[in-house]
This record gives C-alpha cells, sequence and structure tokens, in this order.
C-alpha cells in the first residue's frame, strides 16, 4: 500500500488532460486554504474550485468499495474515516469561499471535465 501514489495517479493525468484539451487551465496539487491540511488534486485560483480525484477503494465508492476480509476491522475504520475527512475537508473549504467538486477514479474524464466546466460557470458544486 505504501507504493500507492499521492499525486499523478492515472484518473488525475486523465482528468487533466481532458480539462487542458477543453482550453482550461489548472494547478495541480495546490492547497486551496493556507492552514488547512489538504492539497486539491485540481484547483482553479480565480474561480476558487478545488477538484479531488477520488480512489474507489481508499474513500469508499458506493459503486466499486470492497470491504477487505483480511484485517477486516482496521481497513473498515481507515476507510469509514477518509469518508468523514473527506466531508469535513469539504465542509470546511465551502465555508471558506469554495466549490469542491470530487470526481471517482472510475469516472470517465470528458464526463468529469463537463462536470468541473458546468461548476467553473457557476452551476452549484455538488454539495
Amino acid at each position: 500500500m505504501k507504493r500507492v501514489g499521492r499525486e499523478d495517479t492515472a484518473a488525475e493525468v486523465a482528468l487533466r488532460q481532458a480539462l487542458f484539451t477543453r482550453g482550461l487551465r489548472y494547478r495541480k496539487n495546490h492547497p486551496p486554504v493556507a492552514g488547512l491540511r489538504t492539497r486539491a488534486d485540481i484547483a482553479f485560483i480565480g474561480p476558487r474550485v478545488a477538484v479531488y480525484v477520488d480512489g474507489c477503494f481508499w474513500h469508499g465508492c458506493p459503486e466499486h468499495a470492497s470491504w477487505p476480509k483480511r484485517n477486516g476491522t482496521f481497513w473498515r475504520k481507515k476507510i469509514e474515516a477518509n469518508i468523514a475527512r473527506d466531508r469535513r475537508i469539504d465542509t470546511l473549504l465551502r465555508n471558506a469561499g469554495w466549490k469542491v467538486v470530487r470526481i471517482w477514479e472510475h469516472e470517465d474524464p470528458k464526463v468529469a471535465a463537463e462536470r468541473i466546466a458546468l461548476v467553473l460557470l457557476g452551476a452549484p458544486d455538488e454539495g
């Protein structure tokens, strides 16, 4: 598990390519709010939109997450803590004036890029 990358995952790279193709420019691995221990995978500074690309296993995807049988109690606590942290970060960022978009790693990057573009154009975020 230590070898699992924190940034530049295949899903992130594909999404960034789809965004760039649409002409959208962003910062990657950017801390949206100083002092808050989080780095958005993709951030649009001017419109204040933070995008997180969540792994299905680590963030408890409702479609693809599975509960490991080995060390099951540990993993359930870990994944549930990740989900709670994600919700807490979403709330803190929204309170700081940011819109938050969460993308699952299994989502089609072009469809996800369209969702992000809509938020950038003023549509409400998914919260």
